[in-house]
């Protein structure tokens, strides 16, 4: 067993919840830029809200929730993508004391009708004339359901002139009520093996969570002298996308939203909005790569994109080895040709992020160590992190100026992390959940003497540097009795730029085999380059591709050992989504879904 802590940076919150923040800011600072909103298509200028007029902007809808009859304590659900009217609803019910339940505008009729029943939710605020004849669909077996409420049929505005008659103390009274011990949210895990759980997590919680690493990585949020600012695209259903929201509001950082996160909207927000710092999970960084290298192969560049590249992974490499000191650093002529590079190629890759900013943070599953020294190389340092619901997100990340690739980094200050006898992961700190909502013995199942145990297996270094080797229930065992971790295998195939999601499987079986689906941009660029007309409508009939994935799976099972190598796999049609349920909304897999559902192809795979 090896355990591993660091001692804390900021004390945890005596009395109040989030929503205080909101008005101290605008009491100090009323002319602080907080928010930057679009009142108009994907194409409109962003227009700036100020500390004091995000304020009102939330006293007036706390009013509304008042007449409307919210009271403290209850659970009100917000069903959105990210918007300014996710910020704006969730301080304004916990400007209330109210409790916030968030849910994927993606999720299905039964998934809302399981947490809003869970939950106990007295109200939903949907997004959608869509979501609300989801919730409506659903409504009869929800007694505690008393209102439904829409973002785009003007629900804020109805709601603000409800309440003009409330007075302010009425919400302040409220507000004042709330304690750090207080739930701030029911935030519901993905549900990769079963129902989505409730995690009650308190408003300390996320002050601690926030603050600490505000206190930690700040320097890095922003070059001197400038206001840090963040486009937020991640789902704020989401725990690590919600803790983006409080620290940016707690910090002073300017908060963008961006709703749409198909590539077409997204790059175009990024290059207007102009972030100075980045939070994206691995697959966005994957994109940006994958993307950049198809556009320049197309241009007849790939040659010397892939020479920047390599002059990218090998000056990070030697920069990293500096860092950790176990090497000098790069060379001169390394230095020469990187400053080449960055001129001729990697200032404009940052370009497509805006320009402005030089460093990111990855959550949400592990980053791989070639990608994440690619993006150092280029001029992007991503600290990859681990956390979970259950930890109010991040428990570890990457220290500053000590960047160890390939690992998620040290546990956060005030946070420690263990590694059980069977390689569980466990962790401990002011930022675990207060347990499962109305699940005592689920919650004693994971809680124990006041450790964490998070289901994720790993190892920690003489540093204290964790490195996540995949799930405790993922873990495959072949019927030779070999265990094998799917993660390495599934991460390196992903790494093909056709490749975007795999499923290696193999449990009772004699050899460990895969499912593999295509990017569809991708493999239309694929097919472009090869000179390959028509419709493709079966991918796994054409020899040359199926050829170029089994070289992507000999350079996978280059880093395994022969028992656990793939021996054979299949490129299927489409790809996984939330929508066919074999994605949670968070875009994690469900294997056991995805198994049942190609039961027959896997089948194949054994018996030829």
């Amino acid at each position: 067993m090896r355990e591993f802590s660091l001692p804390p940076l900021v004390a945890g919150p005596r009395r109040g919840g989030l929503a205080d923040s909101v008005y101290e800011t605008a009491e100090r600072h009323p002319d602080l830029p907080q928010l930057s909103r679009r009142n108009g298509p994907p194409g409109a200028e962003w227009t700036t809200v100020t500390a004091a007029a995000f304020r009102d902007d939330v006293l007036a809808l706390a009013k509304g929730f008042l007449a409307d009859g919210i009271r403290i304590g209850d659970r009100v659900a917000l069903m959105s993508r990210t918007r300014y009217e996710w910020t704006l609803v969730s301080f304004a019910l916990w400007s209330v004391g109210a409790q916030l339940v968030p849910l994927y505008p993606t999720s299905s009729p039964e998934q809302v009708r399981w947490i809003l029943h869970d939950a106990k939710a007295v109200a939903v605020v949907v997004e959608t004339a869509e979501h609300a004849m989801t919730v409506g669909a659903v409504c009869d077996g929800l007694p505690a359901l008393r209102r439904i409420w829409e973002l785009d049929g003007g629900c804020t505005a109805e709601l603000a002139e409800r309440g003009r008659d409330v007075t302010e103390t009425r919400v302040h009274r409220r507000r004042r009520a709330v304690t750090p011990g207080s739930a701030a949210t029911i935030t519901y895990t993905s549900g990769t093996t079963g129902r989505p759980k409730g995690c009650v997590l308190t408003h300390a919680n996320f002050a601690v969570e926030c603050d600490t690493l505000l206190a930690g990585w700040r320097p890095v949020l922003a070059a001197p002298g400038e206001q840090p600012s963040v486009l937020a695209f991640l789902p704020f259903s989401h725990v690590y996308g919600l803790m983006v929201q409080v620290a940016c509001l707690r910090g002073g950082v300017l908060l963008g939203h961006q709703p749409e996160i198909t590539a077409d909207a997204l790059f175009p927000a990024l290059a207007g909005f102009r972030p100075t710092f980045l939070y994206a999970v691995p697959f966005f960084f994957e994109r940006i790569f994958h993307r950049t290298r198809r556009a320049a192969e197309e241009a007849g560049r790939l040659e010397v994109f892939d020479k920047a590249m390599d002059i990218a992974l090998r000056w990070a490499e030697a920069m990293e080895q500096r860092a950790l000191g176990t090497g000098p650093g790069p060379g001169p002529t390394l230095k020469m040709h990187h400053a080449l590079y960055d001129r001729l190629v990697y200032e404009r890759i940052r370009a497509v992020l805006g320009g402005r900013a030089r460093h990111a943070v990855s959550g949400g599953s592990p980053l791989g160590r070639t990608l994440g020294l690619t993006f150092a190389g280029i001029g992007i340092t991503v600290y990859d992190g681990y956390g979970l619901t259950e930890s109010t997100a991040g428990v570890t990340g990457q220290p500053l100026g000590r960047v160890k690739f390939g690992t998620v980094g040290r546990p956060i200050p005030g946070t420690s992390v263990r590694i059980a006898w069977d390689g569980e992961v466990w962790v401990r700190g002011e930022t675990v959940f207060a347990g499962y909502l109305d699940d005592r013995p689920g919650t004693e199942a994971v809680l124990r003497n006041g450790w964490l145990a998070t289901g994720d297996v790993g190892t920690l270094d003489t540093d204290g540097y964790l490195t996540i080797t995949g799930r405790k229930k993922d873990v495959i065992i072949t019927s030779g009795g070999k265990s094998v971790a799917p993660v390495v295998l599934e991460e390196r195939l992903r790494s093909h730029p056709m490749i975007s999601q795999c499923l290696v499987v193999g449990d009772n079986r004699p050899y460990i085999t895969a499912l593999v689906t295509l990017d569809p941009e991708a493999l239309g660029h694929w097919r472009r380059m090869h000179r390959k007309h028509g419709t493709l409508r079966e991918p796994a009939a054409d020899q040359e591709l199926h050829e170029e994935i089994q070289r992507a799976v000999h350079r996978a099972n280059a880093a395994v050992s022969h028992a656990e190598s793939i021996r054979a796999f299949r490129i299927l049609p489409v790809e996984f989504t939330p929508a066919d349920g074999l994605m949670t909304p968070s875009l994690k897999l469900r294997r056991r879904a995805v198994v049942a559902r190609y039961a027959s192809e896997i089948d194949l795979m054994y018996r030829s």
